[in-house]
């Protein structure tokens, strides 16, 4: 069976991500560079969907022995920072939550507050010490990303945790499943589902 570019360019972008922890767009973007296209508009980048089985396929292959447990420990500090900010309907999305996350990835949560900037007095309060970044948000404008580190002592370092402040009115778009029918986040609930379902099958 011949293998297409695309397909070769879904599992460099895989390679990229489990191993230097990129994200999807600029993995994809560079494994096309490192075929040899100096543009991407010389090719069909792989979707997100493609690049997701082959990182599964790359870490059933080649991390098997070590990712499940670096993926709970990254889903212990997700829960300890939902609890925090449990007021902020937090929601757990990206690798941490589709189960694809090595120690590399960050955390992701985005909280859905009535004022912007409740969130970040609630650091305050706590003393924890952040710093802030912009994204674009789901009508285009900026948003505020906070940046915090906590500690895992199961992976013995520290884990990044990436807060981005959403509006309230746009959980219910977030809340929307993606082209298979998955839930692309998920609240504090699901959280703990996952994590008692990992209980279950290590038992």
């Amino acid at each position: 069976m011949t293998t297409s570019l695309t397909d070769e360019l879904a599992s460099a972008a895989a390679r990229l991500i489990v191993e230097e922890g990129m994200e999807y767009g600029p993995a994809k973007r560079r494994a096309a560079r490192d075929l040899g296209k100096r543009s991407t508009r010389q090719v069909d980048l792989p979707d997100n969907d493609q690049v997701e089985d082959e990182v599964r396929a790359y870490i059933a292959l080649f991390c098997a022995d070590t990712q499940p447990a670096e993926l709970r420990a990254l889903r212990e500090v997700a829960l300890l920072w939902m609890e925090r900010l449990e007021a902020f309907r937090p929601h757990l999305h990206g690798a941490v939550w589709r189960g694809t996350a090595t120690r590399l990835n960050s955390v992701r949560l985005e909280l859905f507050c009535d004022d912007s900037k409740e969130a970040e007095l609630a650091l305050i309060d706590r003393r924890v010490s952040y710093d802030v970044g912009s994204l674009d948000g789901p009508r285009g404008e900026p948003i505020d990303v906070l940046t915090v580190s906590s500690p895992s002592a199961a992976l013995g370092e520290e884990v990044t945790v990436h807060l981005t402040i959403l509006d309230h009115d746009d959980l219910r778009g977030a809340l929307k499943p993606d082209s298979r029918g998955r839930s692309e986040r998920g609240d504090l609930a699901g959280l703990r589902r996952l994590l008692a379902e990992s209980d279950g099958a290590s038992s």
